[in-house]
């Protein structure tokens, strides 16, 4: 796994009456590890804010490929996709830890993410180190 992987414990909240992850909790999943590479690469949410900007969710996509269940060890993988004048696209990666040699790919998906100037919510530019920081490889 690349250096950017979050590893989680699926905890019970998580969880349909039979164990099994409900569907939505994936989305929260991928949300919470791109932000985080975010963050990682210098460009977090609390940077953002202090150029007065923000995100938001222009698109969610998620595949489901096998069911997460209760006490799994999940292995988030973040990329940043693309970089636009007022957009990024984040890509994530979701595999259950531990089932044979290699992580089994539970889900993958992306967030299509507006910049958005933080007042308002008028699309907004990123400041250029930020978009720098994004577009370096991992």
């Amino acid at each position: 796994m690349n250096e950017s992987a979050l590893r989680r414990k699926v905890e019970h909240v998580d969880t349909d009456a039979s164990g099994v992850v409900h569907f939505s909790r994936y989305a929260s999943l991928l949300e919470t590890a791109g932000l985080e590479e975010l963050e990682r690469r210098g460009a977090g949410l609390e940077v953002l804010s202090g150029q007065g900007l923000d995100l938001r969710v222009r698109e969610l996509r998620v595949s489901y490929r096998a069911a997460a269940r209760f006490q799994d060890w999940l292995v988030m993988v973040p990329a940043v996709e693309h970089v636009g004048p007022a957009s990024l696209k984040l890509g994530v990666k979701l595999y259950r830890e531990g089932t044979g040699p290699e992580p089994l790919l539970l889900a993958f998906g992306s967030l299509d993410l507006a910049v958005v100037n933080k007042e308002n919510g008028v699309p907004a530019c990123l400041p250029p180190s930020l978009s720098s920081a994004l577009k370096l490889a991992p």
